[in-house]
């Protein structure tokens, strides 16, 4: 007579290997789950609720109020001027970095004898946080104590005693400066990482067909570094468009709410003017949407650098 119970014994052993494997996988994950739920998720649903609602920082009555905060958002004279200004900043920021982390990749990449030393001199400001970063450039560009006013004063290009932070056009270039030498280490290790993911048969094939150094870099390491370049280009434009801290602590939105960006805009709305979290939270939920949209148009342009590799 065959006897089965061999067979389902193995049948539940391996059922109880299989069940441990997983509880022991989920142990692993659960810490990151609830991370993911409690930081990320609930935040934003929090924010969604407070969005269509009545919500002061003071207390008051609360109720729904959908879609007041959005028209009041939309009604504000300075979130037309805080867009027009952090899209100027994005912008220039943008152009600025990029070519910059660029070319110091590629310098460090064909320059063996000082690569230690152009690494090192980057990559060290990138271990400032930027609220650290701001509050060094902001005692350089101080009027009492800072070099930048000095200087700007030897050579005849401003007055003793004012501040580059005093003017519009003086407090963007300020920040840009800042900003680019802060990141600029940063960038140029993921851009560095894309050149030296090139094959060295593509550069022995070009200098084969005569490829001089900018045709070379034209037609070989610019296509390969598409996915790359974007990439760092939307992470650079994403940061920008969320910045705060270096015009929080430089000029506070000044002078005259000129540097005042979107999400000082909303900081503004919550703490200080309106002192309204319903309000604030309404401008975050639009921010989120073009965020969202801007990786929606990151995943797009990967996918068709990918694409354009394959053929």
């Amino acid at each position: 007579m065959i006897q089965h119970k061999p067979f389902f014994e193995d049948e539940q052993r391996h059922r109880r290997a299989v069940h441990r494997q997983w509880c022991r996988g989920g142990a692993f994950v659960a810490p990151t789950i609830i991370m993911l739920v409690f930081f990320f998720i609930v935040p934003i649903v929090l924010v969604v609720v407070m969005s269509v609602s009545r919500w002061t920082l003071l207390g008051g009555r609360m109720g729904v109020a959908f879609p007041d905060n959005f028209r009041r958002v939309f009604s504000d004279p300075l979130l037309g001027q805080s867009v027009i200004f952090t899209f100027k900043y994005t912008v220039v920021t943008t152009i600025i970095l990029q070519p910059i982390a660029v070319a110091l990749a590629l310098l460090i990449q064909q320059s063996r004898r000082w690569n230690s030393i152009v690494r090192t001199v980057v990559l060290l400001p990138a271990a400032l946080g930027i609220a650290s970063a701001s509050l060094l450039f902001y005692a350089i560009y101080s009027p009492q104590v800072g070099p930048v006013t000095k200087i700007l004063d030897a050579v005849g290009l401003a007055d003793a005693g004012t501040s580059v932070l005093g003017t519009p056009n003086g407090a963007l270039v300020a920040t840009v400066v800042l900003v680019v030498w802060r990141f600029t280490g940063y960038y140029m290790i993921l851009t560095l990482v894309g050149v030296q993911a090139i094959p060295n048969e593509v550069y022995e094939a070009a200098k084969i067909d005569g490829a001089g150094p900018w045709r070379t870099f034209t037609d070989v390491t610019f296509p390969l570094l598409k996915p790359t370049l974007a990439m760092t280009t939307i992470m650079s434009i994403t940061g920008s468009l969320l910045a705060f801290d270096q015009f929080f602590i430089l000029t506070k939105g000044g002078p005259n709410n000129a540097t005042m960006t979107v999400v000082q805009l909303i900081y503004k709305y919550a703490f200080e003017t309106k002192r309204d979290l319903g309000m604030a939270a309404a401008l975050s939920v639009l921010v989120l949407v073009a965020l969202v949209a801007i990786n929606a148009l990151q995943l797009k342009a990967m996918g068709v650098s990918d694409s354009e590799e394959e053929r």
